[in-house]
């Protein structure tokens, strides 16, 4: 099982799974945290608190920023991802930031360099998502009602215009969703840590509007009532008994057998893209015809017969699982998939129930509602993290030529 600093490693969070994906990734460690992750999710929202789950909303902002301190030489600097390149891209200067940028990316890390300066960091890396300069916020009429709006991607957020928050917003310069503080000697060694308030270190700055990414129930109504607890706790239930059903080597074929889990990725990929429901019954024989066709048409592209072997021996490798396990055991791991989906969905549009800032879809025929991207779940002593997002939803959004987005107004 790979702790949180193993992924940070590897990425910088730049990537985290989808809860369901743990199953083809780690196999039946992977499935076992899946449901786990999902269990002590439930009993939170169930108004227990033994749980060392805490929980973050992933914000649909653009960029990602990165304020902090050097720690080569203890000056203040603002980045992009660039920040863990091999070679630290880091900009301290505005002279920096114009050498490396340029259009609408440059003015917002000029207003970044100029508004993060202020903080009074002392010393980490903070990562967020930049939600807004001055120039990005409007005042629009929803439903009949006066909002100020910003859309940084694909969703749009809506503060009342009479609220505080809408003043708030609307007075400054720039507009920030903290998530990840980093700690470590070097930029290369450094190790990461979300869930944790960030914004209570920093100073408060009036032309900075600047929040925790940690979800928050302002509401106080964000709770399972007794029967959807009770509708929750069934599908974990049937998904643990088919999880003892299903052969462990066969989870873990997926989770050891890169080529095959690839393929079985990209091809589930396919229906959350067109935001088609997954069918166990056909998903198997659809998931050997796409693999298949695939390797089929890298065999017949190759040009040297040492090549097609390659290729060949690849599909072999890839597709050994369709004659080493019965149809139906295979079927069970998509069902066991579909399963934890349908949890996950239940407990995001709860969750979702606790947002104090509306959130639509621009498309051509007006404001649609929509809900949050999603959130993040971490296990304080695992140290694990996984995405909890309706990925229909949200895909649905992304790839849908009617919602307009931030970057095509």
């Amino acid at each position: 099982m790979k702790k949180f600093n193993q992924y940070i490693i590897e990425a910088k969070n730049t990537h985290l799974e989808h809860v369901e994906d743990l199953i083809f990734n780690e196999g039946v460690k992977g499935t076992r945290k899946a449901i786990n992750f999902l269990r002590d999710l439930r009993d939170m929202l169930s108004g227990s608190n033994k749980s060392s789950i805490s929980r973050t909303v992933k914000w649909d902002g653009a960029p990602a920023v990165f304020a902090g301190i050097d720690p080569t030489d203890g000056k203040f600097f603002v980045a992009k991802k660039g920040v863990f390149n091999k070679d630290p891209k880091v900009y301290k200067t505005p002279a920096d930031v114009k050498a490396d940028t340029s259009g609408d990316l440059q003015k917002k890390l000029l207003v970044a360099l100029e508004q993060f300066s202020k903080l009074g960091i002392k010393k980490g890396v903070y990562q967020g998502d930049l939600m807004f300069t001055k120039g990005d916020v409007s005042k629009e009429n929803i439903d009949g009602q006066s909002y100020y709006t910003f859309q940084p991607n694909t969703i749009v957020y809506a503060v009342p215009v009479k609220s505080s928050l809408g003043k708030k917003i609307a007075t400054s310069a720039i507009g920030v969703v903290w998530h990840t503080t980093y700690t470590g000697d070097s930029f290369e060694s450094m190790s990461a840590s979300f869930g944790k308030s960030i914004v209570s270190k920093f100073n408060s700055v009036p032309s900075i509007w600047q929040d925790d990414a940690n979800y928050k129930d302002l509401s106080g109504t964000a709770t399972f009532t007794k029967s959807e607890t009770e509708e929750v706790t069934s599908l974990l239930s049937d998904a643990g008994t088919l999880f003892r059903r299903i052969p462990g080597k066969l989870l873990d074929e997926f989770a050891d057998n890169e080529e095959l889990q690839m393929r079985t990725k990209v091809f589930n990929n396919t229906f959350v893209r067109a935001g088609s429901q997954i069918n166990p019954k056909t998903h198997v024989k659809g998931l050997m015809d796409y693999m298949f066709d695939f390797y089929k048409k890298e065999i017949d592209s190759k040009k040297t017969q040492k090549s097609k072997d390659d290729w060949i021996e690849k599909r072999k490798n890839a597709m050994s699982i369709f004659t080493k396990y019965p149809k139906k055991q295979i079927e069970n791991v998509f069902v066991l998939m579909v399963l934890l989906s349908d949890v996950k969905n239940k407990i995001i549009a709860k969750m979702n129930e606790a947002s104090s800032i509306g959130t639509f879809l621009r498309t051509r025929n007006g404001f649609e509602v929509t809900d949050q991207e999603g959130f993040v779940a971490i296990d304080h002593l695992s140290n694990d993290a996984v995405k909890i997002v309706n990925r229909m939803e949200f895909s649905r959004a992304n790839f849908s030529p009617d919602v307009i987005k931030g970057w095509e107004k």
